[in-house]
C-alpha cells in the first residue's frame, strides 16, 4: 500500500510538473486516434456498402432497338429478332452460365416504355418517344455478383445485342474515393502516431531529468529498476488513454449527429450505414494502441535515464 502511494504520489508530481506537456501529448494522441478510428469505421461503412449495393448488381443486355442508323456493328441489321433475342435467352438459361446467373428477367419494348413513362413522363421530350423506339432487354441476377464478367463475356458481340451494362461499374467509383479517403485517414495517422510518440519520449524524459534526485535516492535505497520506472510509465499511458477516451468520443458523437441523424436521413440510397455501435466495437482498439504508443515512448525514453 505504500509502494501504491508512492507510485501515485509521483506520477502527480510528474504530471503538475509537466503539465503543458502532458496536455500535448493528450491532444496529440487525440488526433492520431482519430485518424486511426475514421480510417477503421471508414472501412466499416465500405464493407457495408458492398454487401448491400453487390447484392443490387445486375446484368442487362440491351437488344438492339429500331434505329434509322445503328450505333454498333452488332445492330447492323436493325433491331433485335426473335431469334436473336431466344439465342440470348439460351445462353442466359444455358447449364454452363447455371453457377452464375440467378434469375432472368425479360422486358419488352411496351415494358420499358410503360417504366420510362413512369419516371420522366412529365417532361416535354418525353412526348417525342414512341414504344418502338424503346429497346428490350433481359435483366440478369446473379449469384455471385463478382462473377459479372464470366456472364457479360457470353452474350457481349453477339448479333442482336446493342451493349451489356454491368452496374457494378457504378459503384466502384464510389468504393474507390472511401478506399482512398481511408488511405489518406491511415497516412495522416501514421505521422500523428510518430508525432505522438516522439512528444511522449520528449516529455517522459524531462519528468525523468527533473526528478533524477529523486531516482538517484530511490536506486540508492534498493529500489528496482521498474519500480523506478513505473511512475514515468504510467504518465505516458496514462496521457495516452485520456486521448483515446477523448478520440473516441469523438468518432461518436460524428457518427451519432453526422451517420446516424444526419446522413442516413439526407442520402436514402443506403440501407445500413455504421453506427455508435460501430464505435464502441473500435473503442477497446484504440485504447490499446494509445497504451503501444506510450509503451514505446517509455521504453525509449526511460532505457537512458533510468537504468541501473
Amino acid at each position: 500500500m505504500t509502494r501504491l502511494r508512492f507510485v501515485l504520489g509521483e506520477l502527480g508530481q510528474g504530471l503538475r510538473r509537466n503539465l503543458p506537456m502532458a496536455i500535448s501529448v493528450v491532444l496529440v494522441t487525440f488526433v492520431s486516434l482519430t485518424f486511426v478510428g475514421a480510417a477503421a469505421l471508414l472501412q466499416m461503412q465500405i464493407g457495408k456498402l458492398k454487401g448491400e449495393w453487390y447484392d443490387r448488381v445486375e446484368l442487362t443486355v440491351w437488344m438492339c432497338p429500331d434505329r434509322d442508323k445503328p450505333i454498333v456493328a452488332t445492330c447492323a441489321g436493325g433491331e433485335a429478332s426473335q431469334n436473336q433475342i431466344d439465342e440470348v435467352r439460351g445462353i442466359l438459361e444455358s447449364d454452363g452460365l447455371a453457377p452464375y446467373v440467378q434469375e432472368i428477367y425479360f422486358e419488352t419494348k411496351e415494358e420499358a416504355y410503360t417504366a420510362l413513362q413512369k419516371q420522366v413522363g412529365d417532361l416535354d421530350w418525353f412526348d417525342r418517344v414512341t414504344v418502338e423506339m424503346m429497346p428490350s432487354s433481359f435483366r440478369v441476377k446473379l449469384a455471385d455478383p463478382t462473377q459479372i464478367d464470366v456472364v457479360a463475356d457470353e452474350v457481349s458481340g453477339r448479333a442482336g445485342v446493342e451493349s451489356v451494362q454491368d452496374l457494378r461499374a457504378i459503384w466502384e467509383p464510389v468504393f474507390l474515393v472511401m478506399n482512398r479517403a481511408t488511405a489518406l485517414s491511415i497516412g495522416l495517422a501514421a505521422v500523428m502516431t510518430v508525432t505522438a510518440v516522439l512528444l511522449i519520449t520528449t516529455t517522459i524524459r524531462l519528468s525523468a531529468m527533473s526528478r533524477r534526485r529523486e531516482t538517484e535516492i530511490m536506486r540508492f535505497v534498493g529500489a528496482s529498476n521498474f519500480f523506478i520506472q513505473l511512475p514515468f510509465m504510467l504518465e505516458g499511458a496514462l496521457a495516452a488513454l485520456v486521448g483515446a477516451a477523448l478520440a473516441t468520443t469523438t468518432l461518436w458523437l460524428g457518427v451519432r449527429y453526422g451517420v446516424e441523424e444526419w446522413l442516413s436521413s439526407s442520402v436514402n440510397i443506403v440501407n445500413d450505414y455504421i453506427s455508435t455501435a460501430d464505435v464502441w466495437l473500435i473503442a477497446p482498439g484504440l485504447a490499446v494502441i494509445g497504451i503501444a504508443i506510450a509503451a514505446v515512448s517509455s521504453i525509449v525514453s526511460l532505457s537512458r535515464y533510468t537504468r541501473v
